[in-house]
């Protein structure tokens, strides 16, 4: 497959499978979370669990994508271990996005200008 730095609209990420830098599956993702300025997407919320009941914020700066399977460069135990908003259904507030950086010793308002993928 060809290679780009293409990550695709927002909707194309729902359902992909993501691993994390050790390639284990952490789970699929479920929502997109958007950059508020830029409109590209930052954030998604990966279920996890047998049933699939749990749900955790995951950047995506540093993101790679390839066909149906996006890799994070976190293990699949910080992901699971990340603070989860309690009240995030469709916006993260700054507080909660600044938890989230933090936690993930990223810089504030790292929002990815493309994640590099494949082109399908």
């Amino acid at each position: 497959m060809a290679k780009s730095k293409r990550l695709g609209a927002p909707g194309e990420l729902d359902g992909l499978d993501v691993y994390d830098d050790g390639g284990e599956k952490i789970g699929g993702v479920d929502e997109v979370y958007l950059d508020d300025r830029t409109g590209r997407p930052e954030w998604v919320t990966v279920r996890t669990g047998l049933l699939g009941l749990r749900e955790h914020f995951v950047p995506l700066a540093g993101a790679v994508r390839e066909g149906r399977r996006i890799t994070v460069p976190w293990p699949k135990e910080r992901v699971r271990d990340a603070p989860r908003p309690g009240d995030a259904e469709d916006h993260i507030d700054a507080a909660q996005e600044s938890a989230l950086y933090a936690y993930y010793g990223l810089p504030e308002d790292t929002v990815p200008e493309e994640i590099e993928g494949d082109e399908e």
